[in-house]
């Protein structure tokens, strides 16, 4: 395991993104997960206001066809490795807005998504459960 690698699985520094069409209530849950009642950050998870200081990629949101060039331009920002986690049933799979005439595409066709925490919105013992899984499958990889 490189450093890079080990430092990413002891303190998760997350960014925010919201890609588009969404009823942000992903948006709210993530709110609620950072603060003091969850507690999080005793494990390390933190939210930063500039991808440049990001671990990670709290992704909510249907893919619009105007924040591609955006999103794109974003993750090519983010130090790498950088993992990518997908937050709700817009972002898993398009939720309500599958199949809508500005959100043809999921967002995995776009971000190498590595872990989906689905739900409309999710809880945040969900989301804390899929970062714990995410922290598993990085430490497992040698």
């Amino acid at each position: 395991m490189s450093l890079k690698l080990k430092a990413l699985t002891k303190s998760i520094w997350v960014y925010h993104l919201c890609v588009g069409g969404s009823c942000n209530n992903c948006d709210i849950e993530i709110l609620d997960l950072l603060t003091p009642r969850y507690d999080v950050e005793r494990f390390g998870i933190m939210l930063v206001g500039s991808i440049k200081h990001a671990d990670a990629i709290l992704v909510t949101g249907s893919l619009s066809l105007k924040a591609v060039e955006r999103v794109k331009r974003v993750y090519e920002q983010a130090t790498k490795p950088c993992v990518v986690i997908a937050i709700g049933a817009c972002a898993c799979g398009q939720g309500i807005f599958a199949k809508g005439p500005v959100t043809p595409n999921p967002v995995d066709s776009l971000l190498p998504i590595n872990i989906y925490i689905p739900g409309c919105p999710p809880k945040p013992e969900a989301m804390i459960m899929g970062i714990v899984k995410l922290i598993k499958k990085l430490t497992d990889k040698k």
